[in-house]
């Protein structure tokens, strides 16, 4: 997936590249969804809502140009995901999520 959908379509950031095969991105789907973990897609999670694709979450971290001991901010946790990628590459993060059921999940 790294090479072929982040890799493949520009992203460099080492850091980025080694969170993205780090994070099982399966972990923040319901499980019925599991196999499709690694389609460069969104995929439905609860609350109607989606994870967001890998290469665009490798692509949002790589664009913010962070470092190993910068603290980020997210703005709509959703599953979590990103939030984990995230934390992969910088010392801290905080997210926010509106809705209590996906905040509890991310959790």
């Amino acid at each position: 997936m790294v090479r072929e959908q982040i890799v493949a379509r520009g992203v460099r950031d080492p850091a980025v590249l080694e969170a993205a095969r780090c994070v099982q991105r399966e972990a923040f789907l319901p499980e019925e969804l599991a196999e499709f973990a690694y389609q460069d897609t969104p995929l439905p999670i609860e609350s109607g809502q989606t994870i967001s694709q890998p290469y665009i979450v490798a692509l949002m971290i790589e664009s913010a140009t962070p470092r190993p001991g910068d603290r980020a901010l997210e703005i709509g946790a959703g599953s979590g995901y990103g939030a984990a990628m995230l934390s992969r590459v910088v010392g801290e993060v905080y997210t926010v999520e509106r809705d209590e059921h996906l905040f509890r999940l991310a959790a």
